[in-house]
């Protein structure tokens, strides 16, 4: 599959229409061959990262949201770990402090903006307000639906500051979910992820879908697009993220800063 073919899949222009995703897709690849396009996908994202971080003069967040055990931190692992982590920021959302609460919620996402020449990423972010801030009733309707506004107008703001957005929901099966919770609980280095709450947001599946998908179709803009990968298999995920953020660090076009004047005529003393 062309790469703007499987990016125009992904990417959510209107409703995403969740429901009618196959969350298994892999669009045509065995699992041999995603391994080998991902390999490919790296060493591209792996230049890129480097021309970004010399460039500085633009940054690229990445925006992760799912629900639990759709596989956030693995995708951080499998597609990040690759590139260098002095120019990768990832931060993760969890429970607001008391200090956080203390003011706006949109206070405590924009000091964590990645600067130029960086790559951030946020395990959860500033949807969790419009997510289980609703589905929790946190919040109020009145409240939490102005935010949707709000949020288009803070990623715009970055969006025109040098900041390109992607965001990116992995879209687990609620069948997936149940085995890996299961995996979870079974596994003595897994068990310590698995929390009772877990269940409660299990039985109201139905409550954050819906939520999801009022969220994605407000908030997807042409600079900050969302992007709904199917996440049941993870070596189709790995190769779909690794392909849009090539997509959109090949946008930014980030160079090699030019050298000094001069340097041909240096040599290095013994």
């Amino acid at each position: 599959m062309s790469d703007k073919k499987l990016l125009e899949q992904l990417r959510v222009d209107g409703d995403p229409k969740i429901a009618d995703r196959d969350a298994a897709e892999t669009f045509g690849w065995e699992k041999e061959e995603a391994y080998e396009l991902f390999a490919e996908e790296m060493e591209a994202l792996v230049e890129l990262q480097k021309q970004l971080f010399a460039d500085k003069s633009a940054s690229l967040l990445i925006v992760l949201q799912a629900m639990d055990a759709a596989g956030k931190d693995s995708t951080i692992r499998a597609v990040l770990s690759g590139l260098n982590p002095a120019g990768v920021d990832i931060n993760p959302f969890g429970v607001p402090t008391e200090e956080e609460l203390a003011h706006d919620y949109l206070w405590r996402i924009h000091h964590h903006a990645p600067a130029d020449g960086y790559i951030g990423v946020f395990n959860r972010s500033h949807y969790e307000d419009v997510l289980v801030v609703r589905v929790k009733g946190f919040a109020p309707e009145k409240v939490w639906k102005k935010r949707y506004d709000h949020i288009r107008n803070f990623e715009q703001m970055l969006a025109d500051e040098g900041t390109h957005i992607v965001k990116i929901f992995l879209n687990v099966s609620k069948e997936k979910q149940k085995e890996r919770f299961e995996e979870r609980l079974e596994r003595p280095d897994k068990r310590w992820k698995f929390r009772a709450g877990d269940l409660d947001d299990r039985a109201l599946w139905d409550d954050y879908m819906d939520a999801y998908t009022d969220a994605i179709e407000k908030t997807s803009t042409d600079d900050a697009p969302w992007y709904v990968v199917p996440a049941d298999k993870k070596w189709a995920r790995n190769v779909c993220i690794a392909r849009i953020l090539r997509h959109h660090l090949e946008a930014i076009d980030p160079k090699y800063p030019e050298p000094e004047e001069g340097l041909d005529h240096i040599s290095v003393p013994d």
